[in-house]
């Protein structure tokens, strides 16, 4: 029987830039994400030498323009979550609704003023909102003109967005995370730091120096919220990927240890331990970074010693198999990243490997090492959901996932003694996807009447796991049961 403490945050998880819509209403300026085509080969295109942030709209589609509507729609939204039970839910603000250009310095009013009913419409449910600060939508401005993160500029422009929008909301918001998967950039700096081929994005050292910026930005906002209120909680969140050696050859063990080290841990290990780790200048030479370039100065190191996270915020949707020893050619996809093959493991129709016991040792594995609070604000299975003639969408498939994962979370609270605040599986509605800019590729308890190509009614209905997620939370995870009415 799976069992969570008192005051467990049961919820779900989305980002304001695959669901909002309303991309260029009430002020909202243009943000990084509002130049990426729709279509199973977007990340491909902001890989290309030629991606240049250029919106092309007769040549690509733009989904994350309208997304689901969420903006027009979020009243009706909310209220299905708390008929769910939602105890949390984890949102972002839009920066290019605050800042349209992200350099401004006085923010847009409407677009705090749409915030400020959302936030109040969670509340009178008495769902307890999560707000990730940035998650992957920096404004275009500082992307095409200041060249993304790599730029220490951003990190006034970003205190200058925290501090709006904590100072407006630290009252009614207790829980923060700054940088939405941080550690991304190892795989793909487009997303997290704004940083394609066009602006140094294929260059590493750009890509450590915008760590290091991103760093300092998230001290400070530890600091601006300790002071508004000390009980307010900010977060790191990265991408956790579980990570096996294919064999038991050394060489291949050491592989695994140094990726782990290098994509699981580095960024957390700044923005929980205070400092650069020990390996860090190993992996300078393993990302054939130029120290010379690189500035990171004393003031810097100051900050990150001093305004340390207070929890971790973590995806897991996959664990990794690590190969150096041999040409393996059976890769595997992942949430921007890949790997090879694990043969234990089956995978998602994306071919993302499915592995609830590696959500286990991840927990135990960052426990272990950080002892602070954990939170598990992303974990989900994208699939083509099916509507049957009398509008029932029976995703067994979800469940299934979700019932496993969530019994290795059970068996590393009670069994292992790992600290978890709360659980939010990823996309509790269906939104656009970030990686390939579908639709179909959906995630939520609740259905979105939208195709790839935009066309569809919005309505929304509950599925299956709908139902079951509500027995899951009103039982606080002792109720797993796949016998449901439905």
């Amino acid at each position: 029987m799976s069992t969570f403490p008192d005051g467990f945050l049961w919820g779900g998880a989305t980002a304001a830039n695959q669901l909002e819509g309303a991309y260029d209403r009430d002020g909202k300026g243009l943000s990084i994400d509002d130049a990426y085509p729709g279509g199973k080969k977007r990340l491909n295109l902001l890989k290309s030498p030629d991606f240049d942030w250029t919106i092309d709209e007769s040549k690509y589609d733009y989904p994350n323009h309208e997304g689901i509507d969420h903006y027009d729609h979020y009243k009706e939204d909310i209220a299905l979550f708390a008929e769910m039970g939602f105890k949390c839910y984890r949102f972002s603000i839009a920066w290019t609704r605050i800042f349209p250009n992200g350099d401004e310095t006085e923010p847009n009013e409407k677009g705090l003023a749409f915030y400020d009913s959302l936030i109040d419409e969670c509340l009178k449910y008495d769902i307890e909102p999560v707000i990730t600060i940035s998650h992957y939508e920096m404004p275009l401005k500082l992307a095409k003109e200041y060249g993304g993160w790599k730029n220490r500029k951003l990190i006034d422009f970003f205190e200058c967005f925290a501090k709006t929008v904590l100072t407006r909301y630290a009252s009614k918001v207790k829980y923060w995370m700054t940088f939405n998967e941080i550690n991304s950039a190892f795989h793909f700096p487009a997303m997290s730091q704004g940083l394609v081929q066009a602006n140094g994005g294929d260059d590493s050292t750009n890509i450590f120096q915008a760590f290091n910026n991103q760093f300092v930005a998230s001290s400070k906002t530890v600091k601006i919220g300790h002071e508004l209120d000390p009980d307010l909680k900010i977060g790191c969140m990265i991408l956790y990927a579980t990570a096996y050696s294919i064999d038991a050859n050394p060489v291949n063990q050491l592989a695994t240890l140094q990726s782990q080290q290098a994509f699981n841990f580095f960024c957390a290990d700044v923005q929980v331990r205070g400092q650069y780790p020990t390996y860090t200048k190993r992996l300078y030479k393993q990302y054939h970074v130029d120290e010379s370039r690189l500035e990171i100065t004393d003031d810097d190191l100051a900050w990150i010693k001093k305004y340390p996270v207070d929890y971790i915020g973590f995806s897991y949707y996959m664990s990794n198999a690590v190969d150096v020893t041999s040409d393996n050619s059976d890769k595997t996809g992942g949430n921007m990243l890949g790997g090879v093959k694990n043969p234990f493991l089956e995978a998602s129709e994306w071919g993302w490997q499915i592995d609830p016991i590696g959500l286990r040792i991840g927990l135990n594995e960052l426990y272990d090492r950080y002892q602070i609070p954990l939170f598990v604000v992303e974990n989900g299975l994208g699939a083509k959901d099916k509507v049957e003639a009398d509008g029932s969408i029976n995703d067994d498939y979800r469940i299934d996932y979700l019932r496993k994962h969530i019994e290795a979370m059970a068996a590393a609270v009670n069994e292992d003694g790992v600290d978890v605040m709360g659980y939010t599986p990823w996309g509790c509605i269906d939104l656009v996807s970030a990686s390939t800019g579908e639709m179909s590729k959906r995630y939520g308890f609740i259905y979105v009447d939208l195709d790839d190509e935009g066309h569809g009614t919005l309505a929304r209905s509950r599925k299956k796991s709908f139902v079951w997620y509500r027995g899951v939370i009103a039982s606080n995870g002792t109720e797993l049961s796949t016998n449901i009415n439905y």
